[in-house]
């Protein structure tokens, strides 16, 4: 592992924070809609993010932040609780003992075996994958690429002044990065947001991507007392029920495969492993996963996972625990003072995540592409990550095809045991989704 000092660890750790502050106001605005209180749901992600990035970088000594998981959230309101009907008390519930199924797997070792049963280029192209979901997100967030009915997606308009601050942000901090300027990313996130505070005050509009607010940059006010009325909401016995187990189900493959697949490929991309080649601390790290999943369903919120954006921390040099701390401990103080996220607007933040694109793709170039048998599964595992929007679809369509090619080819001792319960529970969850 690569030398690191207090300085770069605390300053990556501002860098992953900057990168996933988002959640603490769209994990509410998500859940919400399942008639859950916004500023309650608010408080249940503040305090999970912060208690399991500290456990993160504490217990597990990896630099990965801990929050509520995007597409989870989603999953729990548009399917648990709208699509079947269930409370939002009963879906903490289901949360909450996808938790306790996570805690026994990772207690046993299970889910670390798991881990070592992931063929080496899938690792590969697991980490370039969510490179480029990565950099998805960021344009998306920036409002770059746009949806288009005739071609599915396209390039925004460059007559738009939104368009034009977000490319001048990302060209400075590319410019910062190369130059290896230390912080260049919290560097290019402020100057980003400087830039972008004439915007709907001088010049430009952006009540069609900002929630109706023609400016961008918004002061609204510094503090807002915390809602503890979801806490210890869930119906932990009206949710185990075999009609709920899909659900359960749903929630521990899901986070599963989301934080298996995060933790391979962080570990590729900065090279956190231990003496064995696995990834370093995974146990620790997968049972911090699993406190968080619970932990969710005890606090008010979807489940908690480890988040892809660290890897903006572990490219300005973070490497160790502290960075993990350092973003949790910045969670906190947004149980009061949550108006401040306003003031940084998505397109300050869309750059990072862009620019740790580039650094996710490094272990691309590992993967035989002369070995069509390894080269077509890694392929489809590299391009369904961000083309299914999904971390968990790429994996599993990654891992299928693998143990398919390899059995048709004659290659079935490469197909291991474990990789085996995999498929069958990545085929499960194909037929209940």
């Amino acid at each position: 592992m690569s030398p690191t000092t207090k300085k770069t660890e605390i300053l990556a750790g501002i860098s992953s924070f900057l990168a996933t502050m988002y959640i603490i106001i769209v994990n509410p605005s998500i859940l919400s809609q399942a008639g859950m209180p916004f500023d309650a749901v608010l408080t249940a992600t503040v305090l999970l993010s912060f208690f399991c990035s500290l456990m993160m970088g504490l217990y597990a000594k990896n630099p990965i932040v801990v929050a509520p998981g995007m597409g989870m959230n989603a999953f729990f309101t548009f399917t648990a609780v709208k699509g079947m009907g269930i409370s939002y008390q009963v879906a903490l519930g289901a949360v909450f003992w996808a938790g306790v199924f996570f805690l026994l797997l990772s207690i046993f070792n299970l889910r670390t075996y798991i881990v070592k049963a992931i063929p080496k280029p899938l690792r590969f192209a697991i980490s370039a994958g969510i490179g480029l979901f990565i950099s998805l997100i960021g344009f998306e967030n920036a409002h770059f690429i746009v949806s288009n009915p005739a071609t599915l997606v396209s390039i925004a308009s460059f007559h738009n002044p939104i368009i034009i601050t977000f490319l001048i942000g990302l060209l400075l901090t590319a410019i910062l990065i190369v130059r290896e300027v230390k912080g260049a990313i919290i560097i290019g996130i402020i100057i980003t947001t400087l830039l972008a505070i004439p915007i709907g005050r001088i010049w430009g509009d952006a009540s069609a991507i900002n929630f109706g607010q023609k400016t961008l940059v918004n002061w609204n006010g510094l503090i807002a007392s915390p809602d503890f009325s979801l806490l210890f909401q869930l119906d932990i016995i009206g949710s185990f029920k075999f009609a709920l187990f899909p659900i359960i189900f749903a929630f521990v493959f899901t986070d599963m495969f989301d934080s298996l697949s995060t933790f391979v490929g962080l570990a590729e991309a900065a090279y956190l492993y231990d003496e064995n080649g696995e990834p370093r601390n995974i146990k620790q790290s997968l049972l911090t996963d699993a406190v968080a999943t619970l932990l969710g369903g005890i606090l008010g919120t979807s489940p908690g996972t480890a988040y892809i954006e660290s890897a903006v921390g572990i490219e300005q040099g973070g490497r160790r625990g502290l960075t993990a701390i350092t973003a949790g401990i910045l969670f906190l103080p947004f149980m009061f003072l949550s108006p401040l996220l306003s003031v940084i607007p998505s397109i300050a933040t869309a750059p990072a995540l862009i620019l740790v694109g580039v650094f996710m793709m490094k272990p691309i170039t590992k993967i035989s592409w002369s070995k069509m048998d390894d080269a077509i599964p890694a392929f489809l595992a590299l391009v369904l990550i961000p083309f299914s929007y999904s971390i968990t679809q790429g994996i599993i369509w990654g891992f299928l095809s693998w143990t398919i090619i390899k059995v048709f080819t004659g290659k079935h001792k490469e197909v291991s045991t474990a990789l085996w319960v995999i498929d069958a529970f990545a085929i499960l969850s194909l037929v209940i989704s």
